[in-house]
């Protein structure tokens, strides 16, 4: 079944997501559910075990007329090249990867290493934080750093970059750990590129689930 924004709230997406932190998937049906955007920075494909959800303003039907004209896999439609290639080309907007979108639920006390926040926006990583989230605020540890801040339809998001010189020390799992302590009493978010298995590595052994893949796109 696909909705349509007209039939589901703007805050639809974080609905599905919230929903998806505690457990609960939409039905593993192959369909695909569109939603509209939750801002009109934030637009993408979510894929869940056997369903999708594209967020986006444009119309529902092209969404379908375009899935329903690849010669692919239903079930890999949403995340297929071609249909991102038209994506892309429908809004003008661009996409880096697709990730593997992970989530861990928050703990209580402090952070279980030293971390001193920072105001540092010539930091790559600080600076492409900023560039996708809201309320953006970063932690530097000996060797690495932890950003946090509001991405798709406000979820709470973490990134984390250890210095080459901190590699394999365990500094990125203890990074990722420490987002889950600051976290308050929602889940945090993260999302790595399948490639980056140093990265998958560190953040599941911090806890964080796999739950799905995400394109986003971005406005130009």
């Amino acid at each position: 079944m696909t909705d349509t924004p007209a039939d589901r709230p703007r805050d639809a997406l974080r609905d599905i997501l919230d929903a998806a932190a505690r457990g609960d998937f939409p039905a593993a049906d192959g369909g695909t559910t569109v939603v509209p955007q939750p801002s009109g920075r934030d637009a993408g494909v979510l894929a869940f075990t056997a369903h999708s959800v594209v967020f986006t303003d444009e119309d529902p039907a092209w969404v379908r007329r375009t899935l329903a004209s690849l010669d692919c896999d239903a079930l890999a439609a949403t995340l297929h090249a071609r249909f991102l290639a038209a994506f892309m080309d429908r809004t003008g907007r661009r996409t880096d990867t697709i990730d593997v979108m992970t989530v861990a639920d928050p703990l209580p006390e402090g952070p279980p290493l030293a971390l001193e926040e920072i105001d540092d926006p010539g930091h790559p990583r600080v600076a492409s934080a900023r560039g996708r989230r809201d309320d953006v605020r970063v932690w530097a540890a000996d060797g690495g750093v932890l950003v946090l801040g509001r991405g798709i339809a406000g979820r709470l998001e973490v990134a984390v970059e250890v210095a080459e010189e901190a590699r394999h020390r365990g500094l990125g799992r203890r990074l990722a750990l420490a987002a889950r302590h600051l976290a308050g009493d929602e889940p945090v978010w993260a999302q790595v590129s399948p490639g980056n298995a140093r990265s998958l590595r560190a953040f599941q052994a911090a806890g964080y689930r796999p739950v799905g893949s995400e394109a986003l796109f971005l406005a130009p």
